[in-house]
């Protein structure tokens, strides 16, 4: 947990202190991490023998759970959005 933090803080510094050099467009970056992040998910997944036997009685619950998870980031991301005025 402790590295997380540091990460956090430090992006928030890097962010903070090079906000009027230039303007980097992390996108496509932030796109690769996601796909990574979604594979290494899926093939933690796929290579636990436990997880997988149960994956029938736990299906439906992931895909609630993702739904939401997706549904519920999309409208935080507009709302946020529209506070800071970006739209």
């Amino acid at each position: 947990m402790l590295y997380l933090t540091v990460s956090l803080v430090a992006g928030i510094l890097f962010g903070f202190f090079w906000k009027d050099k230039r303007h980097l467009d992390l996108s496509k970056v932030t796109s690769v991490i996601i796909v990574v992040l979604i594979f290494s998910m899926g093939f933690t997944i796929g290579s636990n023998n436990d997880l997988l036997a149960s994956m029938h009685k736990i299906g439906i619950n992931a895909v609630v759970i993702v739904s939401l998870s997706i549904f519920f980031s999309v409208v935080f991301v507009k709302a946020v959005r529209k506070m800071v005025k970006l739209e």
